[in-house]
């Protein structure tokens, strides 16, 4: 898996001891050893492999191996298997820390500003999500997401309301202080117009019939998540898997890429993701009306004043700035998408 960006990263001497003593409990000689973000690409005497370390939740590691496998036995072989070590298990214990690997994919990130591989990643998305409807779910012990997303918009939108009291009660206020308190009201407007539609969907209804099939989402679809290997694409890391409406993981994908300098919030780059995942896993019109209200959540917005006053991040004011001033400078463009996309809609 070739990354974008320069994330190389130097090993310590200590770090490449450590290294070597995990992977000699799978029978494998290290060679070479690299660091890209946070996994390890390892050259052994056999093959290249992909070791990762999880500080807890070690059910997740769990459950991504149960999930390939049982993707597997249905025909959807593009993810990366799981390694056991030589006493059959599927972690190794290291001071506290566990570390489990899989096998390497031997490409590169996808690459979002290729229309083309943009297209064959969102029909890998929608070929996952109609094999995970087939596949045995006892196995997969994962948080169940259906009819919870109004709680969720409710909770950040009284998180929008202690931001506001916070910021009007501070003292010395900074220029992001009084930024963000500006636009606090048009975007709390924007979360309501967005649970209304909800509400007004028909989202119960499809949640209790998606209980029947268990849709799997993978929850954090994005470029780094999805390899090409000469022509074929793979969905790695699984660790983040939930239950869910379909519709999630493709909302969440187009909000998210909307705010890249490419795409703009273009309603005519929304259409091509969407008509790409329906030429492989038929949407109907109750789920766009769904997901729309997914995307224009202000979830961006909330997410930064969450950075700032709930996690406290350590980011300068000069970066918390531009931040908002991206959101912002987005907004009539996202307004038009809305436009777009409820004339889409009212034809599908």
């Amino acid at each position: 898996m070739e990354l974008r960006g320069g994330y190389k990263q130097e090993l310590s001497r200590k770090e490449k001891s450590t290294i070597n003593r995990i992977v000699g409990k799978y029978d494998l000689q290290v060679e070479t050893v690299s660091k890209n973000r946070s996994v390890y690409k390892i050259k052994t005497d056999k093959n290249n492999i992909c070791l990762k370390k999880i500080k807890n939740k070690k059910y997740k590691v769990k459950n991504g191996m149960s999930l390939v496998n049982e993707l597997k036995l249905n025909g959807f072989n593009n993810t990366a298997d799981y390694l056991k070590t030589t006493r059959d298990n599927i972690m190794v214990k290291y001071k506290n820390i566990y570390f489990y690997a899989t096998e390497w994919i031997d490409g590169r990130e996808c690459d979002m500003d290729n229309q083309n591989e943009l297209i064959e990643s969102i029909k890998l998305l929608a070929k996952f999500h109609e094999c995970s409807k087939k596949i045995n779910t006892k196995e997969i012990k994962i948080k169940n997401n259906l009819g919870k997303w109004p709680e969720s918009f409710n909770k950040k939108l009284h998180d929008l309301d202690k931001f506001k009291n916070f910021i009007k009660n501070k003292r010395i206020k900074s220029s992001f202080d009084t930024k963000y308190y500006e636009y606090i009201d048009m975007f709390y407007k924007k979360g309501l117009i967005s649970l209304s539609l909800l509400n007004s969907s028909n989202y119960y209804d499809l949640c209790r019939n998606d209980k029947e099939y268990k849709t799997i989402c993978h929850n954090s679809f994005y470029y780094q998540n999805i390899i090409k290997k000469n022509e074929e694409y793979y969905l790695i890391d699984l660790n983040s898997i939930i239950f869910d409406l379909a519709i999630m993981d493709l909302g969440k994908f187009i909000r998210r890429i909307m705010y890249k300098k490419n795409y703009r919030w273009d309603f005519k780059k929304a259409k091509l993701i969407i008509e790409a995942y329906n030429s492989v896993n038929k949407i109907s019109k109750d789920e766009l009306e769904i997901m729309l209200a997914l995307i224009i959540f202000p979830h961006k917005f909330w997410k930064l004043g969450r950075k700032k006053y709930v996690r406290h991040k350590n980011w300068n004011e000069l970066k918390y700035s531009k931040r908002i001033e991206k959101i912002i400078a987005y907004n009539e463009l996202e307004d038009k998408f809305i436009e777009d996309f409820l004339e889409y809609i009212k034809n599908y």
